[in-house]
C-alpha cells in the first residue's frame, strides 16, 4: 500500500480537520495524494482558501496539487487508508460521548473498500477501537475486519501553540490489529514522523495516551494541593519547587491550571471503562 500511495495510485484521507487533522494532511500531503473531509463547511472553505483559523498550519507547507479539502461525503470513495481525528468530548455526566467517532467511522464504512486501512487518533479507553469501532465498519461496509480491512490506533500527541514539539518530531506510537497492519501503518507514518514506537497491541496504544495524560493531570493537581499546604505553612512554593527541581530525578512540575483540550477530559475515558470494569 506504501507504494501505491507514494506513486499517487492510492489516496489518503484525514476526517476532522482540526488542530490534529489539519497538520497530518498537511504533512502526508508532501508525500501523498491527501482527502481532508470534514462536515463543517466554513472551516473547508477557510482551507480552500489558504487560511487556517487556528494558526497551527502554515499553508506554505501544504503541497495544493495533492490536497484536496471537502465536505462530501462521496469523495471517500476514493481513499484506502484513512486517519481518523475527530473530537472525543465528554457529555455533561462526565462520561464519554463517542457520537463524532461513531459518526465517522459510519461514514467511512459506507464507502471504504476491500483493503482498505483504517487507523484512529482520537482519544478513547481501551477496546473502543475494536469493540466500537470495528463493528461499525463491519456494519456499513459489510466487509469483514481482519480478512477484508484492517484497523490500528496512532494516538494523537500534538501540543498547539508548541514551536518545538510539532509533529514531525513527537514519538508517533503506532499499532494494529495484527502485524502485517503493523507495518503497513507503522511505514506510512513513518514517512512524516521520525522516530515511531510499535505498541504491541491496539489496547495498549489507547491505554497510553489516557494514562499519560491522566498522569499529568495527577501531578499538576498534586502541585497544586502542595502549593495550598504550604501557603497555610508560609513557605514560598516556587523556591520549594526550585530546590526540588535539583534532584537528578525531579519531573518538573509546578503548580497552575491543566491545558489544552485533551488533560482536563481524557481522564474521564479512563474512570469511565474502569468503573465498567469494577
Amino acid at each position: 500500500m506504501l507504494n501505491e500511495l507514494k506513486q499517487g495510485k492510492a489516496k489518503l484521507c484525514v476526517i476532522g480537520l482540526g488542530y490534529v487533522g489539519l497538520p497530518l494532511a498537511a504533512a502526508f500531503s508532501k508525500h501523498f495524494s491527501v482527502i481532508g473531509y470534514d462536515r463543517n463547511v466554513e472551516k473547508i472553505a477557510a482551507y480552500r482558501s489558504g487560511i487556517d483559523p487556528s494558526g497551527e498550519t502554515s499553508f506554505d507547507d501544504v503541497d495544493r496539487t495533492r490536497i484536496t479539502f471537502t465536505d462530501d461525503e462521496s469523495a471517500l470513495d476514493d481513499a484506502v487508508f484513512y486517519v481518523v481525528a475527530v473530537p472525543t468530548p465528554i457529555n455533561g455526566d462526565k462520561t464519554p460521548d463517542l457520537t463524532p467517532l461513531r459518526g465517522a467511522t459510519r461514514a467511512i464504512g459506507r464507502h471504504m473498500k476491500k483493503g482498505s486501512i483504517v487507523v484512529y487518533e482520537s482519544t478513547v479507553y481501551p477496546g473502543v477501537t475494536e469493540d466500537v469501532c470495528l463493528p461499525l465498519l463491519e456494519g456499513e461496509s459489510g466487509l469483514r475486519g481482519g480478512t477484508d480491512f484492517k484497523v490500528g490506533y496512532s494516538p494523537e500527541r500534538i501540543n498547539p501553540g508548541d514551536p518545538v514539539n510539532r509533529l514531525e518530531n513527537i514519538v508517533k506510537i503506532v499499532s494494529g490489529m495484527d502485524a502485517s497492519a503493523l507495518d503497513t501503518i507503522a511505514a506510512v507514518y513513518g514517512t512524516v514522523v521520525q522516530r515511531i514506537h510499535r505498541a504491541s497491541t491496539i489496547r495498549v496504544a489507547e491505554a497510553a495516551k489516557v494514562a499519560e495524560n491522566a498522569q499529568r493531570d495527577i501531578n499538576i493537581a498534586f502541585m497544586n494541593e502542595l502549593a495550598m499546604a504550604f501557603h497555610r505553612m508560609d513557605v514560598d512554593t516556587g523556591e520549594v519547587v526550585d530546590a526540588m527541581n535539583t534532584k537528578w530525578n525531579a519531573l518538573g512540575f509546578t503548580p497552575g491550571l491543566v491545558g489544552g483540550h485533551c488533560i482536563g477530559i481524557d481522564p474521564y475515558y479512563f474512570i469511565y471503562e474502569a468503573q465498567n470494569l469494577g
